[in-house]
């Protein structure tokens, strides 16, 4: 009998209670272990951060992977970790360059909160994770799903996981309704953490629980006939894989507007440091706002209309008007937070991808 099974069934509790307890405890088991040996003969496997219990490549790909796709996230890691081995180079990177490999992997905060924990681990820690979920979630860009996965896999901590593939895993198994917030996020947690199994366990079972949300249990067509799962699972049983988990409201995202300036001799290209939050923070981007044309006395220049471009981010759309000036010669710059690179040094900044596509279009009509 483990710990679990000796807490639920104290000795002054009714007959009733204790076996329920211990029932739990054995349906708790069984789950772990379906998933364990599904993940060993089944899950993924061979991927470069795998087969280490080194916390710094577990965590780079953790972040990495947080609302991005395995194979997106296969082209990136091996570069970044050619260009920063291990936590002190990324430390002492400048979070520019740092940025300009993240480029193309969206959703930028990642990028910037992944040096500044990187900084904080280096100066605070000299250089070594913490070693367990709880100290790693209080850093920066790790929330309390992705520290219990790298405690899981770096050193074999029992701590639950519950990403959104993990939810859609819990609720549909045990049928649990309702949007996961607030009570139901509580409920979510509290019921992964008591199906964990033993700590040696702990990466197989956290690594499966992550493969069968991502591979099988998905979210508009499970494939419910190879999952170890399916003769346990409510939803299955009951035909509700479609309606479980409860899905959120739909909402319509708002827009927003902007005017992009293409300001290029055909040689160079302006480009506008962006703040340090915020949209694409941190990054480069084109000057933004016809406002420039003044600043940058362009006033005599004809502007060309580019084809109009959307760009969604989560929470709202980027309509994206852009315009080519073409000038003899460069114009000096007013400020600091202007730089001009030639269009081929561009393209290997800190860009976002819509930037990257039109400068992409630009080099083109040189070319």
């Amino acid at each position: 009998m483990n710990k679990n099974t000796e807490q639920m069934s104290a000795p002054n509790a009714p007959l009733e209670t204790q076996a329920e307890a211990v029932r739990a405890v054995r349906d708790a088991n069984a789950f772990a272990a379906r998933i364990v040996r599904w993940q060993r003969e089944n899950g993924r496997h061979g991927l470069p951060w795998q087969g280490t219990c080194d916390p710094y490549p577990i965590w780079l790909s953790e972040i990495m992977l947080q609302q991005t796709r395995v194979g997106v996230v296969l082209d990136y890691f091996p570069r970044f970790l050619a260009r920063f081995p291990d936590v002190q180079a990324l430390a002492a990177a400048p979070q520019e360059e740092v940025l300009a490999l993240w480029a193309g992997l969206g959703y930028y905060a990642r990028a910037r909160n992944l040096h500044a924990c990187a900084r904080q681990i280096a100066h605070e820690h000299d250089g070594i994770f913490p070693q367990t979920a709880m100290l790693l979630a209080a850093l920066p860009g790790i929330g309390r799903s992705t520290a219990a996965a790298i405690a899981a896999f770096a050193f074999h901590e029992r701590a639950p996981i519950l990403d959104g593939n993990v939810k859609r895993v819990l609720c549909r198994h045990f049928a649990i309704e309702g949007v996961p917030v607030s009570a139901v996020e509580k409920s979510l947690w509290n019921l992964a953490a008591s199906l964990l199994p033993a700590a040696p366990e702990m990466p197989a079972y956290t690594q499966g629980l992550m493969d069968l949300g991502a591979i099988l249990c998905l979210a508009r067509e499970p494939r419910c006939l190879p999952c170890p799962l399916r003769k346990r699972c409510r939803a299955h049983r009951e035909g509700r894989t479609q309606s479980l988990p409860t899905p959120r409201t739909p909402t319509v995202r708002p827009s927003r507007k902007a005017s992009f300036l293409l300001v290029t001799d055909g040689e160079h290209i302006l480009l506008e440091r962006r703040p340090p939050s915020g949209v694409w923070g941190g990054l480069f981007a084109l000057p933004e706002g016809r406002e420039w044309i003044s600043r940058l006395k362009l006033h005599a220049v004809p502007l060309q209309p580019l084809p109009f471009r959307e760009h969604v981010f989560t929470h709202f759309r980027l309509e994206i008007s852009p315009f080519l000036c073409q000038v003899a010669q460069m114009p000096e710059l007013p400020d600091d937070s202007l730089v001009c690179v030639t269009l081929s040094n561009a393209q290997k900044s800190a860009i976002p991808a819509p930037v990257a596509r039109l400068l992409e279009e630009v080099q083109k009509r040189e070319d």
